[in-house]
């Protein structure tokens, strides 16, 4: 995963995902809301969803909540996970303010 939360930009799956998880949500609930959030120009394949879930589990953005028994595996976005979402939607709102001005 390219995403750098030492103030890089982050991927914009990896930045949905995050937005995603602020509510538990299971994988397939995942890629519903990134569908539809972007009208259909980002879909993402149980492969890729379930490497980036690990990746950022194992950077502590996200964590696994609630009981498994009997239900899918859901996810929620951790306090560092939250920071980072924030950190990058302060970046893309500088980024865009640059560039209205210029344009």
């Amino acid at each position: 995963m390219r995403d750098n939360g030492k103030g890089g930009a982050l991927t914009e799956v990896t930045f949905y995902i995050l937005l995603a998880l602020c509510v538990p949500r299971h994988g397939y609930a995942v890629m519903q809301f990134i569908e539809e959030k972007t009208g259909g120009r980002l879909r993402l394949g149980a492969g890729t969803l379930y490497g980036a879930l690990n990746a950022l589990s194992d950077k502590g953005w996200i964590a696994p909540c609630g009981d498994e028994n009997g239900r899918k595996k859901e996810y929620l976005i951790t306090a560092p996970g939250r920071e980072i979402a924030v950190k990058e939607l302060e970046r893309l709102r500088e980024l865009t303010d640059i560039a209205a001005r210029i344009l």
